[in-house]
């Protein structure tokens, strides 16, 4: 019997990024594994050859980020039945918000057999702290398609306490996984000699101190509020002329950067570093990240970095409370709160020598629990629930 597994999600760089493990899980698994996404989103990159070269059937949909987008998202919908028509799809994996959305509207709609459903929150939007609005409108909605879901994966306890007030359709069952699982055989510190050949390849004096962020370019990453932190610290005199801010990443919110890091009078402090395939090396030879993000479902570069032995600078949100401990492997700040952030950037650049080697041992030993060899288990089961759900266990498969 053919094994067909459909994964839904908004953008075609999500699959590389965060589904890799549990495309290998599915194809040792006998599984035909399918891709829908925007294949032209973002429009800086392209991972489409990629994924094919991999096994995987890739589908362009007119898929869009935003909700309020109907006509996009309902032609979207209508390109994501067509292939319910088209293959034996046996089960839809949905993620992001609207592939959640569409992915669970179109197994409801599916005629014949119903699809195993599966969503994975990589951070509900009714979050502790969210705007009433979010609670308002997003639990309502997450409320009703709970019903159309067999299975739900989350990332971080919040969430996973959040889900398991949902009442899913009959049957079905509640997931915690953390994240997309850390490759801590990777993720390790850089040896001295490669650490310091990539400073001196980015400019970055032995002298000086190099902070590190990670992120699209966009309102929730909040990278705002650290330049706000540099400039009000040069308004006030601080010496900050042997600090370099570099930021990895790309997206629609790159040119009021560039003007507000202008503006602040900050251009010899920080760079831009766009779309980034050598983040590793990158993080790798920094002395501290700044991971500012408003929300984050769990925030896998800031456990990348703690890998990596890089102590992080992180605003609190659901996510991060995941690993982050104050003073122990970085320091924890209010997302709004600019003085925050400057204590804690003084914090970590003052920190003896002695502090700073407890801090990086305890950095890497606060990511074990993380490591994606406990994703990878229960994503096997979850999957191996999806075969029985489906009745292709009863086949010998």
């Amino acid at each position: 019997m053919e094994k067909h597994i459909l994964i839904v999600t908004t953008t075609n760089d999500f699959l590389r990024k965060f589904e890799l493990n549990n495309v290998k899980i599915l194809q040792q698994m006998g599984y035909t594994v399918h891709f829908a996404a925007n294949m032209k989103e973002p429009h800086y990159i392209s991972d489409e050859e990629k994924i094919r070269a991999m096994g995987v059937l890739t589908h362009h949909i007119e898929i869009a980020r935003s909700p309020f987008l109907f006509r996009e998202n309902r032609k979207a919908l209508r390109q994501i039945m067509e292939l319910l028509k088209q293959y034996p799809i046996g089960a839809i994996h949905c993620h992001t918000p609207v592939g959640g959305v569409l992915g669970r509207l179109a197994g409801k709609r599916s005629k014949g057999q119903k699809p195993v459903v599966i969503y994975t929150a990589h951070g509900f939007h009714f979050y502790r702290g969210a705007p009433l609005v979010n609670h308002l409108i997003y639990y309502q909605v997450e409320r009703f398609l709970a019903h159309y879901t067999d299975i739900l994966i989350v990332i971080n306890e919040e969430d996973y306490r959040n889900a398991r007030r949902l009442w899913l359709r009959r049957g079905g069952h509640v997931y915690k996984i953390p994240g997309v699982g850390l490759n801590c055989d990777l993720f390790r510190p850089l040896p001295e000699e490669e650490r310091l050949a990539w400073r001196e390849r980015l400019g970055i004096g032995n002298d000086e101190f190099f902070f590190i962020s990670v992120g699209e370019l966009n309102e929730n990453k909040n990278h705002k509020i650290v330049l706000e932190a540099f400039g009000r610290m040069k308004e006030r005199g601080k010496d900050i002329s042997k600090i370099r801010y570099g930021i990895c990443g790309d997206g629609f919110y790159r040119e009021k950067l560039e003007q507000w890091i202008l503006e602040r009078g900050l251009d010899d402090t920080v760079a831009l570093y766009g779309h980034c395939t050598n983040v590793f090396q990158i993080v790798g030879c920094a002395d501290a990240m700044i991971f500012p993000s408003k929300r984050e479902g769990l925030g896998m570069a800031g456990l990348e970095a703690l890998a990596m032995g890089v102590p992080v600078i992180a605003s609190d949100n659901r996510g991060t409370r995941e690993y982050m401990e104050h003073r122990k492997n970085g320091f924890v700040c209010r997302r709004d709160d600019v003085e925050g952030f400057i204590r804690a950037i003084e914090s970590v650049r003052n920190l003896s020598e002695e502090r700073r080697e407890k801090m990086k041992a305890y950095c890497i030993e606060s990511v074990k629990p993380f490591d994606r060899s406990y994703a990878c288990a229960v994503m096997r089961r979850i999957y191996s629930d999806v075969s029985r759900r489906i009745g292709w266990e009863q086949h010998g498969e």
